[in-house]
């Protein structure tokens, strides 16, 4: 922590930093990937950032979004996060269930992959002590602007459910 500053992190090159981080992922040319970056975008006019949070639009930048992870408090993750279940369907993954979660490699410099992201960050030691993924279930991942019907649906959900854990972060 910087002198005088209870609040505010250093990030790596000693830049004073909010201590949490609200990410946005995603990829606005292939439909519902791009529920996160609708959820970040939600929450940024709903809360803006301020000294303690800071909200980056990540978008499909992948693991060049590293240092942003560095030195946070806690990490709170907004994308589309497929499952497996009813598309439009909110998930929240703490600990143990991001863990357990099989890492997929992109297949392209364009895709963004969170587990890839927060796996790299663990292994290089810069992972958050507290880390959430906010996501909505896709219905459909291909070429196409717009959200789906049942993301679409699923969106005050899920942002009643970003909203609640970046509340608690603040708390914590």
């Amino acid at each position: 922590m910087t002198a005088g500053s209870v609040d505010t992190w250093p990030d790596p090159k000693g830049v004073p930093r909010a201590p949490i981080l609200v990410l946005g992922l995603g990829n606005l040319l292939l439909s519902d990937d791009a529920a996160g970056l609708h959820l970040h975008a939600a929450l940024l006019a709903e809360c803006g950032a301020t000294e303690q949070v800071e909200f980056v639009d990540g978008g499909t930048q992948g693991l060049a979004l590293l240092h942003y992870l560095a030195n946070r408090r806690a990490v709170l993750v907004l994308d589309a996060v497929g499952l497996g279940a009813e598309p439009g369907s909110v998930h929240v993954l703490r600990g143990p269930a991001i863990d357990g979660l099989r890492v997929a490699r992109s297949t392209t410099a364009h895709e963004g992959n969170a587990l890839e992201l927060l796996a790299t960050a663990r292994l290089l030691g810069d992972d958050a002590g507290e880390i959430v993924v906010v996501g909505v279930e896709p219905a459909h991942i291909g070429t196409g602007i717009g959200l789906s019907p049942q993301v679409t649906a699923g969106l005050p959900a899920a942002m009643e459910r970003a909203r609640a854990v970046l509340e608690s972060m603040l708390r914590g």
